[in-house]
């Protein structure tokens, strides 16, 4: 295991958002009935302008497209799922927020044009659906990593870097964990990813947890925003791949 001190810093961005409301898929998209069969469990849906999906319009790097998901304007947020309608492999990230506030920033890889979408289940069972439309080139998803390319992934496998910084309106963690993340298309190369970040406070008691799936991006970037109560305690994050390595943090006050 690889273990980190975390200290403080400040730095965040959002880019203009894509929601309507609206009971009709805002993006017509011939995707969205299997989308919905796949990730919503048969539960009530809204599109929902209070969840707001920001990204850019064009991918200029179809490897790394920056994602930010903010759905805080929603009450008792049970869970957040981020998927691409028309990714070889739809399902982006899985959020558990527990006891953190319901917004996520990432970075994936796109395969071609395509929604980009975030559902929010709220503790009624309704599914919040916002999304935007990402235009691109494409690849993303079947291209190796930077990493495969020159040979020298293995030597920072599971290298973390990440702050902590404390306001009176913000209590948040940003981290980079070192990892190649494959999808499994490319000729010759397994599906290799990490598959789940949790973390924890001084009580050991659950803050929030994250699943990550192949289309996130390598060398993953993710931001979380914790409840303030969280205040006063370090926060501890444990996580692993699909190969059974296993990672440690602790992110300091």
């Amino acid at each position: 295991m690889k273990r980190v001190s975390i200290g403080l810093i400040l730095l965040f961005f959002s880019i203009p958002c894509l929601a309507v409301d609206s009971q009709k898929d805002p993006f017509d998209s011939v995707q969205w009935a299997d989308m919905s069969a796949a990730f919503l469990r048969g539960k009530p849906v809204v599109f929902d302008t209070k969840v707001r999906v920001m990204a850019p319009n064009v991918a200029e790097n179809p490897m790394m497209v920056p994602l930010t998901i903010d759905a805080t304007d929603l009450k008792d947020v049970k869970e957040v799922i981020v998927f691409a309608d028309f990714n070889p492999i739809p399902l982006i990230a899985r959020y558990f927020p527990l006891q953190a506030k319901a917004n996520l920033s990432l970075r994936f890889k796109i395969q071609q044009s395509s929604p980009v979408r975030a559902a929010v289940l709220t503790a009624d069972g309704v599914w919040h659906i916002g999304g935007a439309w990402i235009d691109s080139a494409g690849g993303g998803c079947t291209v190796a990593s930077t990493g495969r390319l020159s040979g020298d992934w293995a030597d920072t496998l599971g290298d973390i870097r990440g702050k902590r910084w404390l306001l009176k309106t913000r209590n948040r963690i940003r981290l980079r964990i070192s990892h190649p993340m494959d999808t499994g298309l490319v000729a010759g190369i397994p599906a290799f990813y990490i598959e789940r970040l949790s973390f924890f406070n001084d009580q050991s008691e659950p803050l929030a947890m994250i699943e990550l799936f192949e289309p996130v991006n390598e060398n993953p970037v993710l931001s979380f925003d914790f409840n303030d109560d969280s205040l006063s305690s370090n926060i501890f994050m444990t996580g692993g791949d699909n190969n059974g390595n296993e990672f440690e943090a602790e992110f300091s006050q």
